[in-house]
């Protein structure tokens, strides 16, 4: 399977990053996002918007974005590490209370409810898939959309997002988080002809990863908008290397 791929559009949100002429500015400067911006979702009817929390906001945001209404039906891999953790989080709490769950709440608490909602708002027939890999949730993402491509299908889009972590969980955070969605239609090529390429490389081939402030799943959309040649990462015993090829 080539691990090569081409990405025909892109879109993107995070708090003070609503265009692409910000996201691309903000790649010199790759600084965390903060502030308490949440997307209009206006493509999305109200009755169906208010049922998704503000993560599930922005991640259909970029969805919409980056598949118009002029763009196929085409399958779907939506990659989170922590998925809607708040509402998770809200749920144990009242567990914790003695209090009854909401059925509503909990089957909205599910990693492929996003994904199944825009997928039922927009009647689409495609499959769908929801993934989540730690660190490496990105990475995990493109391997999936490579395999579909692999198997025939002329595209792929990815919904790369995440949230920042309830207070309780702070001492448990190993990167540092943002609210932030990312959205990539994929389409394949051949590896000699590809924009960009992912692959796992062996011990004796590891280079040095330059550190981050952003979290991992950011700054793999700063290297895409960046120059850089390459984007070196370690997670446990895999290491990433992302190469750009144009």
């Amino acid at each position: 399977m080539s691990s090569g791929f081409d990405i025909v559009e892109w879109a993107a949100y995070a708090p003070g990053l609503h265009d692409q002429a910000a996201w691309l500015a903000w790649s010199a400067e790759s600084y965390l996002p903060k502030g308490d911006d949440v997307p209009a979702l206006s493509e999305m009817p109200a009755m169906q918007r208010r049922r998704l929390e503000r993560v599930g906001r922005t991640a259909l945001q970029v969805a919409y974005w980056c598949q118009t209404a002029e763009v196929a039906d085409i399958p779907l891999v939506f990659a989170s590490r922590h998925g809607d953790i708040q509402r998770t989080y809200e749920m144990l709490e009242a567990l914790a209370r003695n209090e009854a769950l909401s059925p509503t709440h909990f089957g909205l608490s599910i990693h492929n409810a996003i994904v199944a909602q825009y997928s039922i708002a927009r009647s689409l027939k495609q499959n769908y898939s929801a993934v989540a890999a730690g660190k490496s949730t990105a990475e995990a993402s493109v391997i999936e959309a490579l395999g579909l491509l692999h198997d025939g299908a002329e595209e792929v889009m990815i919904v790369m997002y995440d949230g920042l972590l309830p207070d309780s969980y702070q001492s448990f955070q190993d990167e540092n988080c943002a609210e932030y969605a990312w959205a990539w239609r994929l389409k394949k090529v051949g590896s000699a002809a590809s924009s960009f390429s992912l692959d796992i490389l062996t011990s004796d081939r590891h280079k040095p990863e330059v550190t981050s402030d952003l979290p991992h799943g950011l700054d793999v959309m700063r290297f895409i908008l960046s120059n850089e040649t390459s984007l070196h990462f370690n997670d446990g015993t895999r290491h990433w290397c992302w190469q750009r090829h144009v």
